[in-house]
Formats: C-alpha cells, sequence, structure tokens
C-alpha cells in the first residue's frame, strides 16, 4: 500500500463569481485547496496524501492524529505570509496576507515533527513555517533587506527554472548527486536565521533556499516549488528524497 503522508492545504474566501448570470442569487462559498501538482508529485514517489486544511482552533488532537497515523508531513506554500509576531519580531517591511488559522496548525506540525523526529519536508513557505518553528527568524522582504538581490518572484511560469542553487551538503545533494540545481522562485520572503537548522544550499545572491535539522532523520525544506519542476532532481527528486527516507515500520 502507499504511504501516507500528512500536507498542509491553503484556504481562500470567495466573493460573487463575476461569470455568474445577473439573476443568480446563489453565493460562492470559501473552499480549501491544494495545487493538483503536490498530489501528483506525491503520488509519483509512492506516497498517498491526506489532505489538512488550516485549524481555527487548538489543533493538538489533529497534530497527535498525525504523529500516530501518518508516515510524514508535507507543509506546502502558498500566496501569505508568516507574521513576524511569530518570531518575536515586529512587522518592518512588505507583508502579504498572513492566515492565522493556517500558520498555527502549520507551526504546530513542523515542531511535532522535529520534537518527534517525524519526516517533514516544508515547500517554499514551509521551509519558512520550519524554519520559525527551530527557532529561526524570517527575511520580510528580500528586495527591502538587499535592492540588489536577485527577482524571487519570477514572471515567467513557475514550470520554468529562474535560478541556480548550491548545494553543500545534506540530503538533497546526496540524493540528487550534484551540488548544483536549477530551481523556480516565487517568494519575498526568506531565512534569516535558521535556528536549530543547518543552511544547506544558497542562491547566487546568498538567499536561503535550503535547510535542514542536522541530527534530524529527515527535516528538509526548500525554497521553492518542486511540484513545478517535474522529473528535473530539483522537482521529482525532492519527493524521491522524501520517499526514501521513510523508515519500513511506518508503512500503511
Amino acid at each position: 500500500m502507499s504511504r501516507i503522508v500528512a500536507v498542509s492545504i491553503d484556504q481562500r474566501a470567495l466573493g460573487p463569481l463575476p461569470s455568474a448570470p445577473p439573476h443568480r442569487t446563489r453565493p460562492a462559498r470559501p473552499e480549501v485547496h491544494l495545487k493538483r501538482a503536490v498530489v501528483d508529485a506525491l503520488r509519483a514517489v509512492g506516497l498517498e496524501p491526506v489532505l489538512l486544511p488550516p485549524h481555527d482552533g487548538d489543533p493538538t488532537a489533529l497534530v497527535d492524529w498525525v504523529l500516530g497515523a501518518c508516515a510524514a508531513v508535507v507543509v506546502t506554500g502558498g500566496a501569505f505570509d508568516i507574521h513576524p509576531a511569530h518570531y518575536g519580531a515586529t512587522v518592518s517591511a512588505r507583508l502579504d496576507r498572513v492566515d492565522p488559522a493556517r500558520t498555527g496548525l502549520e507551526l504546530a506540525l513542523c515542531r511535532a515533527a522535529l520534537d518527534q523526529r517525524l519526516p517533514v519536508l516544508g515547500i517554499c513557505g514551509g521551509l519558512q513555517a520550519l524554519a520559525v518553528a527551530a527557532g529561526g527568524t524570517l527575511v520580510q522582504d528580500i528586495l527591502t533587506a538587499d535592492p540588489h538581490a536577485l527577482e524571487h518572484e519570477q514572471d515567467a511560469d513557475p514550470a520554468l527554472p529562474s535560478h541556480p542553487v548550491r548545494l553543500t551538503e545534506g540530503h538533497l545533494r546526496r540524493a540528487s548527486g550534484t551540488g548544483l540545481l536549477q530551481v523556480n522562485s516565487t517568494h519575498h520572503q526568506a531565512i534569516l536565521d535558521p535556528g536549530a537548522l543547518r543552511i544547506t544550499g544558497r542562491a547566487p545572491d546568498g538567499v536561503v533556499e535550503v535547510a535542514e535539522h542536522p541530527s534530524h532523520p529527515f527535516a528538509l525544506g526548500v525554497q521553492w516549488h518542486p511540484e513545478l519542476l517535474g522529473d528535473r532532481p530539483s522537482g521529482r527528486g525532492v519527493f524521491r528524497a522524501l520517499a526514501d527516507a521513510l523508515p519500513v515500520s511506518r508503512t500503511l
């Protein structure tokens, strides 16, 4: 059977549908969602996702279920920011949409996975959540901090790489067999202080692109969206590294 992994997903509030006929009064309602590419990428390496929507209350019971029932956690990215209050800072630069329900659940999942040594993969904003859960901090806006930085919010289709990442060590370098990956880029925040994580990959401008926990079986985050990069080492290879790290004893 496939191995079950818990995957965080996004939510959105919808207004009236612009294409609806003028006589229709049926309202659009809030939705939870995930890009299909994440599901496809996980299934391609033999993993089966269970989707976890944002949680407005205390997520303890849900996190406990994940620890007992799932082989790993995948914290996905989205069009939102982690509020600086979560790492002891105040807003000092650009801050996009925040989602307390999603951030609260993702930080709880990351902390539990780190504490209980459950394999965890952070994707884009998921890398940032992993760093904050490990006691780190974030660059609130890359271009505010460094006006000469690369463009990390590419205009081109993110199915196409935007810049290279040089790897120094760790799971991804071993899994990919190379020290240089080509990645996409759709973020404006990044890791400042990795906390208990170790930085293992950077963009040419120094922005952190890969980090992992040095004493954890598999706690890895990447600052790009591997689900959109196909069979590249920076794409399917990231999910394959997670699948290869799962212990047989947690196969369901």
